[in-house]
């Protein structure tokens, strides 16, 4: 099963017979709210999701976006109409960070069919409503494991023996700027590879042979046994996951990422430019 569809591909499957339950996660960082532009309109019969209350837990020690509670996360799916028998499809408004979010976690939570429409809202040429469905109750129970996960010390492991990748801008992984978490910098030993060297100018993801390419170039080769990603708080790097994914690479998320990992003092934090 690929993990990406094309906006046609998208069109011709909603008019098939076994059409995909469709989840409207548009979200960015800091604004503006998601809802009021599904409100003005969406895919016909998607229902809205909310990244910051329905794929995410309270801020806290965990980061900014820690993962949502097991119950809370599968009765928000249930009440999107997801069931485990039902393809699902998943977009934003055109970066992917947020559609990567709820791909993951569903595909963390067991869910066995999940894609992210490529390059989200701006790729659709379609219809758009501004109804609002009441799907049926789905039958989704999350069963968490389907993909891997880091914790925080299962981060500096890899940043030592394997590889792990920092989906952020290069100037938040040198420590150059930080205007979000207590200090810039980077996990010691973390490779930098910023999440928008995955997507061409359109938001659509590079080709596979591209992508395939880009991470090896990285250290991410067929001999790589472990790979991991971690970004500001859990959302970008789960889009450098999906790319990963489309490059032929299973990687872990540590989920709490920077904003977890700069909020203890007692980790330790590199700066500068990526030594190799």
């Amino acid at each position: 099963m690929t993990a990406i569809i094309s906006a046609a591909q998208l069109a011709s499957e909603s008019a098939g017979p076994r059409p995909p339950v469709l989840l409207d996660v548009r979200w960015s960082l800091g604004g503006p709210p998601g809802r009021p532009a599904y409100d003005a309109g969406h895919l016909p019969g998607a229902v809205y999701v909310d990244l910051d209350t329905e794929l995410a837990g309270p801020a806290g020690a965990g980061g900014r976006h820690p993962l949502p509670g097991v119950a809370a996360f599968g009765a928000a799916m249930r009440r999107a109409g997801v069931s485990a028998g039902t393809p699902v499809v998943v977009y934003d408004g055109g970066q992917g960070w947020a559609a990567a979010r709820a791909w993951w976690l569903l595909r963390w939570a067991g869910h066995p069919d999940v894609r992210v429409l490529d390059g989200g809202l701006t790729a659709w040429t379609g219809p758009l409503s501004t109804d609002t469905p009441s799907p049926a109750e789905g039958d989704f129970a999350p069963v968490p494991g389907g993909m891997p996960l880091l914790d925080a010390d299962g981060a500096a492991a890899l940043a030592d023996e394997g590889l792990l990748l920092d989906a952020r801008a290069g100037e938040r992984y040198r420590g150059d700027v930080e205007p979000i978490d207590r200090i810039g910098g980077h996990i010691p030993g973390a490779v930098s590879a910023p999440t928008t060297e995955n997507v061409a100018e359109d938001g659509r993801f590079l080709p596979a042979e591209h992508l395939t390419a880009r991470f090896g170039a990285l250290g991410a080769t067929e001999e790589t046994k472990n790979v991991g990603v971690y970004c500001g708080s859990g959302v970008s790097g789960a889009h450098e996951v999906l790319a990963l994914e489309i490059a032929g690479h299973r990687a872990a998320l540590y989920a709490g990422s920077w904003s977890e990992w700069s909020s203890d003092e007692s980790r330790p934090v590199a700066t500068g430019p990526d030594p190799r």
